[in-house]
């Protein structure tokens, strides 16, 4: 099965071409930019590195968020595009939880998230058992100090994970002490390999309804479902 995935959930820019369970090539780029111009000539480096054509594409898999509101539309609108012009299925797999997959240690238990401003984060709970990353508490929006106090109650180590560690690593070190470990910088950063590869073991999304996981509304759609409250 060949697989192309994307990734631009996130500040990182990733595109990566698996084949029969192997990654092929491989791009990350960890600055800001403008996915609408960086995102099709990434896909277009990563084809022409593994001698891919589009029509030997069997899949497409994309990070569907959450994240940036606009990375996520840019990344998910241009998968649609690619797997309803190739007639090929369409794979959709949370961020977080593919940032959780750089974890190799066992029996612990991961907190990805990516700040949110305002002292809010878009954060998960996975567990790592058996070589495999289960889910233990679904994605949300949250409060950090929040999020951080029901960490505490498991009682366990714990593994951050993020691009925004630093942001954040002060208030964890303080809440949870010698509980919270944090990897080195490289496995802050989602692999696009690893998600092509995680895309090729789930069943296929259905492509007309397929949406950008945002997990709380943009704030202009917010705002104006409040004005529409408030007007009856």
């Amino acid at each position: 099965m060949n697989v192309l995935a994307i990734d631009t959930s996130n500040q990182v820019l990733g595109v990566a071409i698996s084949k029969d369970g192997e990654v092929k090539t491989e791009y990350t780029a960890n600055i800001k930019r403008n996915y609408s111009v960086g995102l099709m000539p990434a896909i277009d480096h990563v084809m022409q590195e593994s001698q891919t054509t589009p029509d030997q594409l069997d899949r497409i898999v994309v990070a569907k968020g959450p994240g940036s509101y606009t990375g996520v539309r840019i990344g998910l609108a241009t998968a649609k595009t690619m797997a309803w012009t190739l007639n090929i299925p369409i794979v959709a797999i949370s961020s977080l939880e593919l940032l959780a997959h750089n974890v190799r240690q066992q029996n612990v238990l991961i907190s990805p998230f990516f700040d949110a401003r305002r002292g809010l984060v878009y954060t998960g709970l996975y567990e790592s058992n058996y070589d495999r990353i289960h889910v233990k508490k679904e994605d949300q929006n949250i409060l950090m100090e929040q999020w951080l106090d029901e960490l505490q109650s498991y009682q366990k180590t714990v593994i951050f994970l993020s691009q925004d560690i630093k942001q954040h690593q002060g208030l964890i070190r303080k809440k949870l002490a010698k509980s919270a470990i944090f990897p080195p910088a490289i496995d802050h950063l989602p692999r696009p390999g690893q998600l092509a590869l995680l895309g090729t073991q789930r069943n296929e999304d259905n492509l007309h309804e397929l949406t950008p996981n945002y997990i709380r509304l943009v704030e202009a759609e917010a705002n104006w479902l409040k004005e529409q409250e408030k007007n009856g």
